[in-house]
């Protein structure tokens, strides 16, 4: 990686996943005497308490041979278990806030959040309020006023986006939802469509960027692609050109898995960071001149949208009590729609000389 000017920024905790949960599965050995699943899965998970193994079992994060079980069920030889873990941020309590939300679908089960450029998802290091979890705590504490502390500390975050990307995320209202969502992502079945502007020209109009995303291995607030698998997690992402400015382009991803950064290391990784990516190399002209009057239009481009141009624009899944298609979609915010027609009066100004 060549971009080592890390911005300050950056946490430390950052996880490697945007999805928050990672999946075990273990296949129980032929010699294994029969034993009940919590005693079982507490032998076998470092760190696990009885307690949490329990809860885990009772939200039907625990298969046994793709079925949920009760915690008294008695493992045998051959058994394949899958167990959902969480890689969630804990937090020993929330504070609701009065923050205002762009709620955009809300039922008994869940909502959908059209989420602002600059809210962080969830607090943490250096993010311990003013967070969209606190803003979601306050918006359900007025619908039940019963709900405690405990209770809004893990109420059905599944899955996030970076603080300055902008657009769709989905939150749980109940355990069931929260586990159903939890597969749905796990298991790559919910549509995720970004709209991201990004310097350079395609030659192919459409593609699949594979390798694995983990952290850089000496900048450790960073991530990036591992082409031979070696380090990080499988991550793909596919892409598809909407429209050519000559200098950058605008481009939808589709996201089959979701690593923490997926899309900005992806794009980095082939030659086409994103425009204005602090991050990865994208705040400074990765093609074109470096003629005054160029890398004027530029910084102001960089004005106008101060942050990496990537939206979450639509975002699919099945509900989980209704078990109908779910589809959302977010329209782009302010400062990417005028940057692109920024650019693309550029360009046609430039092709007509």
């Amino acid at each position: 990686m060549s971009n080592t000017n890390i911005p300050s920024e950056i946490e430390d905790d950052l996880p490697e996943s945007e999805e928050l949960y990672e999946r075990l599965t273990i296949i129980i050995d032929k010699g294994q005497e029969p034993l009940r699943i919590d005693k079982f899965l507490m032998n076998r998970i470092e760190g696990a308490t009885r307690n949490k193994i329990q809860q885990a079992i009772e939200n039907e994060l625990v298969l046994v041979n793709d079925k949920p079980v009760k915690c008294n069920h008695k493992t045998k030889a051959g058994d394949r278990i899958v167990v959902y873990e969480t890689d969630s941020p804990e937090s020993s309590e929330i504070i609701p806030q009065n923050i205002p939300l762009d709620i955009i679908y809300e039922d008994d089960d869940l909502f959908v959040v059209n989420k602002p450029v600059g809210m962080v998802v969830h607090p943490g290091s250096g993010n311990p309020d003013n967070t969209l979890i606190n803003a979601a705590a306050y918006h359900l504490k007025l619908q039940n006023p019963a709900l405690d502390e405990k209770t809004l500390s893990r109420f059905g975050l599944v899955h996030r986006i970076d603080k300055n990307t902008s657009g769709l995320i989905v939150m749980a209202k109940t355990q069931k939802a929260m586990t159903d969502l939890a597969k749905q992502f796990f298991n790559h079945t919910v549509h995720r469509r970004y709209v991201a502007l990004v310097w350079g020209d395609f030659t192919e109009q459409e593609g699949t960027i594979t390798g694995h995303v983990g952290r850089h291995q000496r900048f450790r607030k960073l991530f990036t692609t591992y082409p031979d698998g070696d380090h990080g997690k499988d991550a793909i992402t596919h892409y598809k050109v909407l429209e050519n400015f000559n200098y950058v382009t605008l481009v939808e991803c589709r996201l089959e898995t979701g690593r923490t950064h997926q899309i900005r290391v992806h794009m980095q990784y082939i030659g086409h960071p994103l425009f204005n990516d602090d991050f990865y190399g994208g705040d400074r002209i990765v093609k074109g001149t470096v003629y005054t009057k160029f890398k004027q239009f530029v910084d102001n481009c960089f004005a106008l949208c101060p942050r990496q141009a990537l939206h979450a624009k639509e975002l699919g899944f099945i509900h989980p009590t209704t078990q109908q298609e779910m589809l959302f979609t977010s329209e782009l915010p302010d400062d990417i729609t005028q940057v692109i027609e920024k650019w693309r009066k550029y360009s046609q100004f430039k092709n007509a000389e």
